[in-house]
């Protein structure tokens, strides 16, 4: 065979060997690039960051962890919340040995910029924002030197750890730091645009959705698990917000009150009792309130019930003693919960005093604890017998009266008492006034 044909055989026979198998190594390799074969998993952050929020993401994050997921994308879209809430989020995914992204769908203020600092890839959307960071109170104010250092510090910290320049950090928490070329002069915080958490390092990328976003992380082939909130997680997340914790504490004293005024177990009991137990059932969805709440709890209402047969009041107070400090257990927070628990006190004793002066004590319980007998003349009842009868009654004394003695009226023995002069023994008298048990005579 020519040796010119011998080459061109072989030629041919090696294109149809890469024309079969090539194509297929081409798209394994493809297909591994995209992530196939990998587990992601999906978890949004959304609404208020509060202590509901950390349970969800405690239980999400560990569900994450057991199913050997390969990557956790975090959904972020929250204005912020609770900085205590926040830290033991940010906790949770610094804890993480698998790789973490946040994507922010539409806002990461506050707190949401804190967690979203602690995950490895930061991606927004067009429309997204982060940062505005400072710390305030519940009624708006800022907050004190103390926890704005303490937020300072761990912003930069979280920003630090991440590789990221901690200034812009401490400018989303800080109004002092002055970044005009951020549109951030001082007195403002600092509120990134996309563009700008890229251009500054806070952001890996801007994509539009999800399927943008698992491409750019070369993950478009990894199977995707979406994490959502159960029932039960909604609710605590509900119940732990301090206005409805205000709320439920309120109805459950004022509940509770109205039922003491009224006849039976009614309305008012039913609402009272639902709400401390809805309180106490969000509190320990979301981990907040332990056994030893429940407990103390428990304890408390069975002092209150024992103090309706043991007289004293201490029980009670103990009692109610018992159940603010369960309350108190429960709290994510004692500045709210101490705001919380005032409401319900004003709202309890400006209902107390209401019912006590339209109703008084003639209705409800306490008709079966308060004495209402009278021991009074109309109802037939004396401290001693009075014998008026006897006034104008002649009788003899049986000894002398030094003014008083015994005298003989009719055929009983009576002591009698003189007008003030001594009459002796067997001398004529007469009965001129009676005065309860005390019988004044006259010697005839």
């Amino acid at each position: 065979m020519p040796k010119k044909r011998l080459i061109l055989y072989i030629a041919i026979f090696a294109t149809l060997f890469l024309s079969v198998f090539s194509p297929n190594t081409g798209e394994v390799a493809h297909a591994d690039e995209q992530g196939g074969g990998k587990l992601i998993y999906v978890i949004p952050i959304e609404n208020d960051v509060e202590r509901g929020l950390e349970a969800f993401l405690s239980r999400t994050t560990k569900e994450a962890v057991e199913a050997g997921a390969d990557h956790i994308i975090f959904e972020i879209n929250t204005p912020g919340g609770s900085v205590q809430a926040a830290d033991n989020i940010g906790t949770i995914i610094a804890d993480l040995d698998i790789p973490t992204t946040s994507f922010i769908i539409s806002q990461a203020l506050s707190a949401g910029s804190y967690i979203a600092l602690h995950t490895d890839n930061i991606y927004m959307t067009p429309r997204a924002t982060m940062g505005a960071s400072g710390v305030i109170n519940s009624d708006g104010t800022a907050a004190d030197k103390k926890a704005q250092s303490a937020w300072l510090k761990a912003m930069t910290s979280a920003a630090e750890a991440g590789g990221r320049d901690p200034l812009y950090a401490a400018a989303m928490a800080d109004s002092s730091i002055d970044l005009p070329e951020l549109d951030a002069p001082e007195g403002e915080f600092l509120t990134l645009t996309p563009q700008e958490a890229v251009e500054v390092g806070y952001a890996e990328g801007i994509v539009s959705h999800r399927t943008e976003l698992l491409h750019e992380l070369g993950l478009s082939n990894a199977t995707i698990i979406q994490t959502e909130t159960t029932l039960a997680e909604n609710i605590a997340r509900f119940i732990t917000n301090p206005i409805v914790i205000s709320i439920l504490l309120s109805l459950a004293g004022l509940g509770l009150i109205v039922e003491l005024y009224s006849p039976g177990f009614g309305v008012p009991g039913s609402i009272g009792i639902i709400s401390l137990v809805l309180f106490f059932y969000g509190h320990v969805v979301a981990g907040l309130a332990g056994m030893e709440a429940i407990i103390i709890l428990v304890i408390g209402i069975a002092l209150l019930i024992a103090e309706f047969f043991v007289p004293g009041g201490i029980l009670g107070l103990l009692g109610v003693g018992a159940i603010i400090g369960s309350i108190f257990m429960s709290g994510a927070n004692i500045g709210h919960m101490t705001i919380s628990v005032a409401i319900a006190l004003l709202v309890v004793i400006i209902a107390s005093v209401i019912l006590f002066r339209r109703v008084g004590l003639d209705k409800g319980v306490f008709r079966h604890v308060i004495l209402r007998d009278r021991t009074t003349t109309e109802l037939g009842y004396v401290s001693n017998e009075n014998r008026l009868e006897l006034i104008g009654m002649v009788g003899v004394t049986a000894t002398a009266l030094r003014p008083s003695g015994v005298a003989i009226l009719g055929k009983d023995r009576v002591d009698v008492v003189s007008e003030g002069s001594f009459i002796q023994a067997n001398v004529p008298i007469k009965v001129v006034k009676v005065e309860g048990a005390r019988i004044l005579v006259r010697e005839l």
